[in-house]
């Protein structure tokens, strides 16, 4: 990994390398490789000054930004092992992860975060090192803790440049603990290995070039991004852009204008319920437009990707569609997009089809943090929003039972930290990974099927995948979240958290009709949902729903870093709320 990057400067020391908003200026700030390589020097001197042998664990609880790289690539530069943490973790999580991977340094965005981790009772003694990125109303009580700029500013000088640690192929380059949907999460070893045989992969896949501009803004410690939005952009020469934050993503969007988006479906599908609100509420002759627009557009992509033709008519028509209606959307994500990437989990087809019909290659692909992680994702030109793309090169792939995906190749995580049972679970001796997901393989190409472990079996011994009817009713705008019950029970119920605009809107709607009260608002979500999963069996539409306008929160520990439902937790929390429910009568929309 180090020489990865001395590479890349090298290659092209003046092109832009990273960009940044410069709070102080009120303005997005660039710096070339040979800039960034210089400010890299001074954190691989502060960290060196600490001493720690090769092999050793640097923890790193930062949002995304140039900070967080530069103490990443000093630790690997000295042959330490980074171990990313979610920003937004709960402190808990956090501690739990501290002591499971023996880290001797953490690297933290504040010094209240240090002490709410401290305030868990965690013994954390192992610690040699906390540096605080804002150390504000530090005191002398723990002699470990110190300033950023004070660590910093006591890093040796020297004229010659330090010289990288050597490291082998096989050596840790990185424990990325899982996000724990079902229990404490895992911590995943990565080598320089397997980083860097995915990275060549996705490139062979992918062309990213000098000229292209990422916005990262999924967390460094989500492999996804880590892999795709970070160690792959130095490789292709790229420039990474830092949002400020997922508030502010709207706006950055529209200032930095990406080239490259590499994004979970959560996103798409925030931004694909506000153009349907804006549609519901548009004028006649605007909404005609935008669904004209679909409708050709549709085709258009269809017939690109060698299914149907367009006739000469719709050839015509979509030059002046697309300056009034599909430019105008995608000016909203800056305009300048030439691909989108999809992972992470799965995307509802109607919002990978409005975009694909906007004109936006949204690019759908599979993987785990345990390969590293990408498996296969789709391409522009044989791009099937059904499936997850075809297999990248080097890797190998095969169904066991129950349909079970099976994956094998370089990078393939060494196991899991610690835990050498739970390894020899889930990797066998010829180095098959079991991802625990259902899936069919035509030809190369996977399509996602199910995942083993969350099949909901009701009583009457129908088995359901609850994860698709989930993404199914999130690209209906009313629903921000749902999870769907119903494990040896008569029938499904869903909980659903509204989006509280979309149910003014609704409630409304109901009322003008006549309609009011409990029964009625039931009735009428229970129609939403129907209608959302008109695709699956009968028996797998809920029959009940429960609803709230507060949202799930990692904070609650409702949900994983990574936004999945924690499936455990939530039926937890809301356990009296789904008995309720099962002790009566079903209730049905008409």
């Amino acid at each position: 990994m180090p020489e990865l990057l001395r590479w890349r400067i090298k290659a092209t020391p003046a092109a832009e390398a990273y960009r940044h908003f410069d709070a102080d200026a009120g303005r997005w700030v660039g710096q070339s490789w040979q800039e960034i390589d210089a400010e890299f020097e001074l954190w691989r001197r502060a960290l060196a000054a600490e001493c720690l042998a090769p092999g050793e664990r640097v923890a790193i609880l930062m949002p995304n930004g140039i900070p967080h790289v530069a103490m990443d690539q000093a630790a690997l530069s000295r042959g330490l092992v980074p171990v990313p943490m979610h920003a937004v973790d709960n402190p808990d999580s956090i501690a739990y992860i501290l002591a499971d991977s023996g880290a001797l340094l953490l690297f933290v965005d504040s010094l209240a975060r240090w002490q709410a981790i401290v305030a868990t009772g965690q013994r954390l003694d192992h610690l040699k090192r906390i540096v605080c990125a804002d150390a504000a109303g530090l005191a002398a009580a723990d002699a470990r803790v110190v300033a950023l700029d004070q660590w910093l500013a006591g890093a040796p000088g020297a004229t010659a440049p330090l010289p990288d640690v050597a490291v082998n192929p096989d050596d840790l380059a990185a424990i990325v603990y899982t996000s724990g949907t079902t229990g404490r999460p895992k911590g995943v070893m990565l080598s320089h290995d397997n980083i860097i045989a995915n990275v060549k992969a996705i490139a062979h896949r992918i062309a990213a070039s000098p000229e292209d501009v990422f916005l990262s803004f999924l967390p460094l410690s989500h492999t996804f991004e880590r892999t795709g939005g970070y160690y792959y952009p130095i490789a292709a020469g790229a420039c990474v852009a830092y949002a400020r934050s997922v508030p502010l993503l709207s706006e950055d969007l529209k200032q930095v204008r990406p080239t490259v988006l590499i994004s979970v479906p959560r996103i798409y599908e925030r931004i694909y319920a506000l153009i349907m609100q804006h549609r519901a509420t548009a004028g006649a002759v605007e909404r005609a437009l935008l669904d004209l627009t679909l409708a050709i557009g549709g085709r258009r992509f269809d017939a690109r990707q060698g299914h149907g033709a367009r006739s000469l008519r719709e050839r015509l028509a979509w030059p002046l569609l697309k300056r009034l209606v599909a430019d105008k959307v995608l000016a909203q994500l800056g305009g300048r997009l030439k691909v989108a990437v999809s992972g992470g989990a799965p995307i509802a087809e109607p919002v990978i089809r409005l975009f694909l019909s906007l004109g936006l290659d949204v690019l759908q692909g599979y993987g785990m943090t345990e390969t590293s992680p990408v498996v296969s994702v789709n391409t522009i030109e044989d791009n099937d929003p059904h499936s997850v793309g075809h297999v990248l090169d080097g890797i190998e792939v095969r169904l066991g039972d129950n349909d079970e995906l099976q994956v094998r190749g370089p990078s393939v995580m060494l196991g899991y930290w610690h835990k050498p049972d739970e390894t020899r679970r889930v990797k066998d001796a010829d180095g098959w990974l079991h991802t625990g997901d259902q899936a069919r393989i035509d030809n190369g190409r996977i399509t996602i099927t199910g995942r083993i472990k969350d099949i909901l079996v009701t009583s009457t011994g129908e088995k359901i995948a609850p994860v698709d009817l989930e993404t199914a009713i999130l690209a209906d705008p009313l629903f921000e979240q749902a999870l769907v019950v119903g494990e040896q029970r008569p029938f499904l119920t869903a909980l659903v958290v509204l989006n509280a605009r979309a149910w003014v809107q609704e409630k409304e709607r109901l009322a003008a009709s006549g309609k009011q009260g409990g029964a009625a608002e039931r009735a009428a979500l229970l129609a939403r949902i129907a209608a959302a999963v008109k695709a699956y069996p009968s028996y797998a539409t809920p029959r009940a729903v429960w609803w709230t306008l507060d949202p799930w929160t990692i904070a609650a520990g409702l949900l994983t870093p990574t936004l999945k439902n924690k499936r455990p937790a939530l039926e937890h929390r809301f356990a009296d709320e789904i008995a309720q429910i099962y002790a009566k009568k079903p209730l049905t929309s008409s």
